[in-house]
C-alpha cells in the first residue's frame, strides 16, 4: 500500500504543477492544428462503377 500512496501523491503533485489546457480553451491553436490536419490529409477518389 505504501508504493500505491506514493504513486497517488506523485500524480497529485504533478497535477498541481502542470497547467492543463482543455480543448475549448485552446482556441486558435486548436483551429490551426485542425485546419492543417484536414488540408494535408490525402483525399481518396472513389471509383465509379459502370
Amino acid at each position: 500500500m505504501k508504493s500505491k500512496s506514493r504513486f497517488i501523491k506523485s500524480i497529485v503533485a504533478a497535477a498541481k504543477t502542470e497547467e492543463v489546457h482543455l480543448p475549448w480553451t485552446r482556441g486558435t491553436q486548436r483551429k490551426t492544428a485542425l485546419l492543417i490536419r484536414h488540408n494535408t490529409a490525402p483525399r481518396q477518389v472513389q471509383a465509379k462503377s459502370a
